[in-house]
């Protein structure tokens, strides 16, 4: 079993930055593709971006590319989304989570972690 932890959100102007963080514990990510989703409310849980664990393979969705990065430390087993340039809409609660039973994009991954609100006010 893992556990993941996130942190990083807050409350930032638009056009301001943040950086999240999703530490693993309780093993490692090993082999694992990670991935980071938000939620807001009212809305369902939407795909934001991921990772394989080679680094080979990163993707996100439209809306944030050219303004997120998804990166990640094996050997800390962290994964962290730099968020440039935010927009009121990326408010939401974020979440990273752990090894998908289907493709990246999908929300079926077999751990997931509390979330860490982001608020961008206009």
């Amino acid at each position: 079993q893992v556990q993941l932890v996130e942190s990083g959100g807050g409350s930032v102007q638009a056009g301001g930055s943040l950086r999240l963080s999703c530490a693993a514990s309780g093993r490692t990510f090993g082999r694992d593709a990670v991935g980071w989703f938000r939620q807001a409310p009212g809305k369902e849980r939407e795909f934001v971006a991921a990772i394989n664990w080679r680094l080979t393979y990163i993707i996100y969705a439209d809306s944030v590319k050219g303004r997120f990065t998804i990166s990640r430390d094996n050997a800390k087993s962290t994964v962290y989304l730099q968020m440039n340039s935010l927009k009121p809409e990326d408010t939401a609660v974020y979440h990273c989570a752990a090894r998908p039973r289907r493709d990246m994009k999908n929300t079926e991954y077999e751990f997931w972690g509390q979330g860490t609100q982001v608020t961008v006010s206009s």
